[in-house]
């Protein structure tokens, strides 16, 4: 409790730094938090400040990703830096490094499992060292998914006695758009994947961030298909490239508690007969978030836009008795800002309050946080989670 700041927001001068400060002033569960805006500029923070009526005496510090004084400067003054300045394989190794060796707990966006890996390699052991606690992909990618799968193996331990060892994520549906950071952290990993033959193998590999274990050979949810269990077509999802990852990572730091044969997809529900058929197939050929002219880094949705959006999220898991669970997740925003924004606060929020317990590493929301995140999310940010049936 020595330091100045709870929390700074890292990148608050960008479309969703500012959406997280905004929460911070209107919150309850955010009230009496010190916190404090930090970017490059301090006249593009002042000018954020104003425009959405933060007071006038909010802190504002200028701190640069590759300026490891200036980083160094925010260690000594913050408990955790939130940062949404992406895409992270650009801009944010330096501040991990800074808050791993400083022993500052850390909360991001990240989607980019490639440079995810590069940090668990470079970084755990001074995390656990000093204390720190990483946690990546605390918005849309992947916390709904990662809790998702945590609810649902805990509610079938406790029905069946065992977790099931396979899980299908499905999107029910959704309204909304991506990140325009979503899309520069997409286009800078397929750029690193042509420039460098391991990112790419990397990328491909399921178990890209469990260093030291490979479980089984996991469904490719590459190509539509008609599924029985669902009575609908299902899509190719593209946020599964890094949510199925984090999954399989928080199993492997639960000590592999959903077996080491643990299987799971994740994949986009389009509806039953020709229709659903018709749409499967054009979202999987679908590559509008990585052209040319998808969403871009600080734009983004108005309020209301934000506010009509939602999504409804679906996990089954099966066992060789013949059991099935499944387990409900929905969302009460648009997934890429209104939700994420709350998600990652939330997320900070109960690292520094109430998941006090976890030691120093780099964690997966699920592993760090579990229930204590759930009940955050459900009593704070619009998100529920449900049991549907047996």
């Amino acid at each position: 409790m020595s330091k100045e700041f709870d929390l700074v927001v890292f990148g608050a001068a960008g479309f969703t730094g500012r959406l997280v400060v905004e929460y911070l002033m209107r919150s309850p569960s955010a009230v009496g938090q010190r916190w404090a805006m930090a970017g490059r500029s301090a006249a593009k923070l002042a000018a954020v400040r104003d425009e959405i009526g933060a007071p006038p005496a909010t802190p504002l510090l200028v701190a640069d990703s590759g300026d490891a004084a200036s980083l160094q400067a925010l260690m000594a003054r913050t408990r955790l830096v939130l940062s949404t300045v992406g895409p992270y394989q650009l801009y944010g190794s330096g501040l991990v490094a800074a808050c791993a060796a400083s022993g500052v707990d850390y909360v991001d966006l990240c989607g980019e499992p490639a440079w995810m890996r590069q940090m668990i390699d470079a970084h755990e052991g001074a995390a656990k060292a000093s204390g720190a606690r990483i946690v990546f992909s605390c918005g849309f990618d992947s916390i709904p998914f990662d809790l998702g799968v945590w609810l649902l193996q805990r509610e079938m331990v406790q029905r069946f006695g065992h977790p099931a060892p396979r899980v299908r994520g499905r999107v029910r549906r959704m309204k909304g758009r991506f990140s325009g950071g979503t899309a520069a952290s997409l286009k800078a990993t397929l750029e690193a994947a042509r420039a460098e033959p391991g990112v790419a193998a990397l990328l491909r590999n399921p178990f890209a961030l469990t260093p030291g274990f490979e479980g089984p050979k996991q469904p490719s949810g590459g190509k539509p298909l008609f599924e029985d269990a669902t009575g609908s077509w299902a899509a190719p999802f593209v946020m599964a490239a890094i949510n199925t990852r984090n999954v399989h990572r928080s199993n492997f730091l639960l000590g592999h508690a959903w077996g080491a044969d643990f299987v799971y997809d994740e994949m986009f529900l389009t509806g039953p007969g020709d229709k659903g058929e018709a749409i499967a197939k054009a979202v999987a050929e679908d590559r509008s978030l990585a052209a040319d002219d998808g969403p871009k880094p600080g734009e983004g949705p108005s309020r209301a836009e934000r506010e009509a959006g939602f999504y409804e999220l679906l996990f089954i898991g099966h066992d060789a008795e013949g059991h099935t669970l499944r387990v409900a997740v929905n969302g009460d925003r648009d997934p890429g800002y209104g939700s994420t924004s709350k998600m990652i606060t939330e997320a900070a929020l109960c690292l520094l309050h109430d998941s006090t317990g976890t030691p120093g590493g780099i964690w997966t929301p699920a592993a760090a946080m579990g229930q204590a995140l759930i009940a955050r999310l459900q009593r704070h940010a619009g998100l529920s989670f449900s049991v549907e049936s047996d």
